[in-house]
């Protein structure tokens, strides 16, 4: 099983780096390193799990209905459900105040805690940690490879659901729907409606779809606790001459950065290309900050994960990185353009999960 697999890798690890504790954070919305250690995703409140060395896991929770589904849904480690969860976990790493002790995210660690860093003695294993997040072991990438035959079909539901007259939240129904009869965990997704007023991507704003709209969105399911990703743009009604081109232009981008992929080059190289694609159609500007966020990122047990797609990542690509390569970014002629596609990193490039052409697709207006 992934679960036991993941945590063998990590405490197997820990041996070699000498880390008797590993104390990990979770909420509802980052819990990747959570799940890394306790195959749990917590849906409410917050979490904190202890690893040790010899693989024993213990997980606080603050929510009693969180600890009783976790007492069903994660099996094999310890589970108390802690209203004063702090409290409790500053004693249990207080007792193990003699052991090297190591915590992640560190970031995201609880302010009463970081202020005890010095005197129970551990230390920022973020990164330690972020290894394992990044590089995956073959049954993960085939876990990723499995959520994105189902971001495919997804985004074949979303693209029939398209008509002139529904309303945004009307799509975001459809897929919801179809995602869940499917058995897909989560969904993260985010849309656009419109044309050259459009700057992005976000939940669902009750916009109604006319003739001549972009219909932008990205599907992000969930099966299994791993999460793929499919980037798409579609017309209502027949593409002009100038949406024909700016996609064009993105497709282009998309294919350059995915061109890039390989083992022993940095997310900063594969940003660098898709950026050049708009840097020679006179739209660098595009590609800064003020417009768009990255060029693309990583994939697993979180939406978005390391390594981060841009030009000044120097993150080395390796063999069983999940990423989605996406030059999503505004355009000043159309609109706000998507378009990416979830791959695994081999030796010689890219493996590429998404079956959906890439195409500007149109529904009839």
């Amino acid at each position: 099983m992934i679960p036991l697999e993941r945590r063998k890798r990590l405490t197997d690890a820990m041996v070699e780096s000498n880390l008797d504790v590993m104390v990990v954070y979770g909420n509802a919305w980052q819990n990747d390193y959570l799940r890394y250690v306790t195959d749990y995703g917590i849906l409410e409140g917050e979490a904190l799990a202890i690893i040790r060395r010899d693989g024993e896991v213990t997980i606080w929770l603050d929510s009693i209905n969180e600890a009783d589904r976790a007492q069903v849904e994660a099996p094999g480690i310890e589970v108390i459900y802690s209203p004063d969860m702090l409290s409790d976990v500053e004693n249990a790493l207080h007792r193990s105040r003699n052991s090297r002790m190591g915590a992640a995210p560190y970031r995201m660690l609880p302010r009463r805690l970081a202020a005890r860093k010095d005197d129970l003695k551990f230390s920022d294993e973020t990164n330690f940690v972020d290894r394992f997040l990044m590089v995956k072991m073959q049954s993960e990438v085939e876990a990723v490879r499995r959520a994105s035959r189902f971001a495919d079909e997804g985004y074949a539901v979303f693209r029939d659901a398209v008509r002139v007259g529904r309303y945004d939240y009307e799509l975001i129904a459809e897929i919801e729907n179809f995602f869940r009869q499917k058995g897909v965990d989560d969904n993260f997704m985010i849309i656009g409606v419109g044309g050259p007023e459009v700057r992005g991507m976000a939940p669902p704003q009750g916009k109604i779809i006319k003739k001549g709209d972009l219909v932008t969105t990205e599907l992000t399911p969930n099966l299994g606790g791993y999460y793929s990703q499919i980037c798409r743009t579609l017309v209502v009604g027949e593409a002009s001459p100038e949406q024909t081109n700016v996609f064009n232009i993105y497709c282009e981008a998309l294919e350059a950065g995915i061109a890039t992929v390989k083992a022993g080059v940095t997310a900063g190289d594969v940003a660098r290309a898709e950026n050049e694609v708009f840097r020679k159609n006179d739209l660098g500007v595009y590609v800064t900050s003020e417009y768009t966020r990255v060029r693309g990122h990583g994939m697993g047990l979180f939406v978005d994960t390391k390594p981060h797609i841009l030009e000044d990542v120097d993150t080395v690509l390796e063999t069983g990185m999940t990423l989605i390569v996406h030059p999503n970014t505004y355009n000043p002629t159309v609109g706000y353009f998507v378009l990416g596609d979830a791959l695994a990193v081999t030796d010689t490039g890219a493996d590429v999960f998404c079956k959906t052409p890439r195409a500007l697709f149109s529904v009839p207006a």
